[in-house]
């Protein structure tokens, strides 16, 4: 499929070139609706513990609260393709942005554990309409010369709202309650909603499709994707196949892909276009984006863990700490649209990996008294990869591709990113187990009785303890007990950002694989 450079369009499209003012209003509404849908994914990580203490709930239900909306988003977030092209992109976006509204304000109202998973689940489903819908808007209604502004701001609402998500969470439940974490969507969301009503006006339904529509294609990926996020998520929490949760769940997983994926090829007006991946730039910007998401939330996760684990920081300190990734992005944004019309978009996809895993890599060198001054240069090349690296692998993925294929293409593109996101939370959390038991075990055994500095240790901590009259040895034990779980949980972190780092230096090679994208820069690449 030929790209054709933007000044080959220009002559034959002047009046493209000119922006209409209502359209740029409503992918700004767009984008907007974007933020909050997938700022809800992280807004409550921070503050899970005051949700469990208002609702009486326990730690393994609470964590359904984020469970449950991942796992709705993800099933959504394709069927949103072919939801657009049947009733219109105006009238997708405008029932999600005012379902998502409504839901929000009713997870407000939960009295119980049951209803606030139930509601985050209908918030996540009617949200998730809205992240594919910008990405098709962004790559349909502008004209490839405007895409060095317009991707950057799309690649950065993408990766800034999950980012500072923990950071918005921690304010809002600190300085009001938890309740507000959901009523601050209520006032945006209307506005969100009547906007895109009277702006959208992109493309025109095709309530034909509606008779073509595969119900059993929807059911099966419900089923296939539902599962596959619910066994990443609590996988590691439940020993894996040690329990018949999961073992049923990986079942349905395999039956429900076996079922969708023969639909798929075999039917009309498939749930999901698959046929989008023939085409080798969406095929490989979807693998990047796949990464991206294990770099996106795999960090977005492992820093607070560490902070609060081992620093004992609470949720606004986190919050706080965690900022400077979401500043780096803000300021690299503008900075990304501009090289993306002057650098070779291979180049800047290098740039941002190799940015990503310098920052990994000096995090294998952590300790248990790392803070805001030692975790602030990786934070930065953190913030300032994931710009520099969005821009080219959306532009990548969604720039060559045909527009009749764009709606269902970004459904999947924005897919690879969550499920990446799910599959490395999963990969780490288990590495995160396992490695931190391996290490436990290994320092155990070097404090045996032979150990003389441990015994001395042991000698001056309890004698210390004796003096205030409690029973010395005993605490003394339990101290270098804690010291040495510190210690088996600092080793595993280093194992986990230096297999992050391998990832992202094996990336770097793989982009060489890739041949110059047609047109002189990415946004060039046109229909």
């Amino acid at each position: 499929m030929a790209a054709i450079t933007s000044t080959a369009i220009a002559p034959s499209a002047p009046a493209e070139e000119r922006m209409d003012p209502k359209r740029v209003f409503a992918f700004l509404a767009m984008v907007f609706g974007m933020f909050m849908s997938i700022l809800d994914i992280q807004i409550v990580s921070a503050s899970l513990a005051e949700i469990q203490a208002g609702l009486g709930a326990g730690s393994d239900e609470v964590a359904w609260v984020q469970t449950s909306y991942l796992i709705a988003e993800v099933i959504m977030i394709p069927l949103s393709g072919v939801l657009a092209r049947i009733v219109s992109t105006r009238v997708l976006f405008t029932f999600c942005a005012a379902g998502f509204t409504l839901a929000s304000a009713l997870c407000a109202t939960a009295t119980n554990i049951e209803q606030m998973i139930v509601y985050r689940a209908i918030q996540g489903f009617i949200g998730g309409g809205m992240i594919p819908s910008v990405f098709a808007a962004a790559f349909t209604i502008f004209p490839p010369s405007k895409r060095n502004i317009v991707s950057p701001m799309v690649g950065l609402v993408a990766t800034l709202a999950p980012t500072i998500g923990p950071t918005i969470g921690g304010y809002i439940s600190h300085a009001m309650s938890w309740h507000w974490l959901f009523l601050i969507n209520v006032i945006p969301g209307i506005l969100v909603a009547a906007a895109a009503w009277s702006l959208i006006d992109f493309d025109k339904p095709d309530l034909k499709l509606l008779k073509k529509f595969d119900w059993w294609g929807l059911a099966s990926m419900a089923v296939f994707l539902g599962t596959m996020e619910f066994v990443l998520e609590e996988g590691n929490n439940k020993d894996w196949f040690n329990d018949h949760h999961i073992v049923l769940g990986t079942v349905a997983m395999v039956i429900g892909g076996a079922i969708f994926f023969w639909r798929v090829f075999k039917v009309e007006l498939p749930v999901v276009d698959l046929r989008a991946f023939s085409n080798v730039n969406f095929a490989f910007g979807s693998l990047f984006s796949f990464v991206m998401g294990v770099g996106l939330y795999g960090l977005t996760y492992l820093y607070p863990l560490y902070l609060g684990r081992i620093r004992g920081y609470d949720s606004l300190m986190i919050g706080e700490t965690m900022f400077v990734s979401g500043a780096a992005m803000f300021l690299t944004a503008p900075v990304a649209g501009a090289l993306s019309n002057k650098l070779d978009p291979r180049v800047m996809m290098m740039i941002g990996f190799s940015g990503f895993a310098l920052g990994t890599y000096m995090m294998t060198g952590i300790t248990a008294d790392w803070d805001f001054y030692e975790l602030l240069v990786p934070q930065i090349l953190r913030g300032c990869s994931l710009m520099i690296c969005m821009v080219p692998i959306n532009n990548l993925a969604l720039g060559t591709l045909p527009p009749d294929r764009i709606k269902n293409a970004s459904g999947l593109f924005n897919l690879t990113r969550n499920l990446g996101g799910a599959v490395g939370l999963a990969i780490i959390n288990t590495m995160l187990t396992q490695r931190s038991d391996d290490h436990y075990a290994r320092l155990s055994e070097q404090l045996s009785w032979s150990n003389q500095a441990a015994l001395d240790w042991l000698a001056s901590v309890g004698a210390n303890y004796d003096s205030y009259g409690l029973d010395g040895t005993a605490v003394a034990i339990k101290k270098l007990s804690g010291v040495v779980t510190q210690q088996a949980w600092l080793l595993s972190f280093m194992d986990v950002f230096m297999g992050l780092t391998i990832l992202f230096v094996a990336l770097v090679f793989m982009v060489l694989l890739l041949k110059k994208p047609k047109g002189a820069a990415p946004a060039g690449a046109g229909h």
